[in-house]
């Protein structure tokens, strides 16, 4: 038995040429794709979304993340090197202490939407 969506022949399929035209010069290049998906895999991850989270509310160092999420320095400055990476959060040094914020109000729009996405 055939599966439905093989196609040997074009018997009972019509192809929308001026759609799939349309389509196709809309898509953006194979790289650009990849890049849009690396940067939503940084959103699977409980503790990098906790994280952003908390600097949506407020900029932070890495002793006052670690508090709030109770992990360890270690991971939150783990998880942070992936943010930074993606260019999701940003750092100004004070002293010796460094400070982590958003990037830019991206950021703040994808959680946002994001959650109340959730909520409905």
């Amino acid at each position: 038995m055939k599966d439905k969506f093989q196609v040997e022949s074009c018997d009972y399929i019509h192809i929308h040429e001026e759609t799939i035209e349309r389509v196709s010069k809309a898509m953006p290049e194979e790289e650009i794709l990849y890049d849009l998906a690396e940067f939503y895999k940084v959103f699977a991850d409980s503790t990098r979304i906790k994280i952003l989270y908390v600097l949506l509310q407020s900029e932070m160092c890495v002793c006052d993340i670690g508090r709030i999420l109770n992990v360890s320095q270690s991971a939150v400055s783990h998880q942070l090197r992936h943010l930074k990476q993606m260019r999701l959060v940003k750092f100004r040094r004070e002293g010796k202490t460094i400070f982590y914020s958003l990037s830019d109000s991206h950021i703040e729009s994808i959680i946002s939407q994001g959650l109340e996405h959730i909520g409905e």
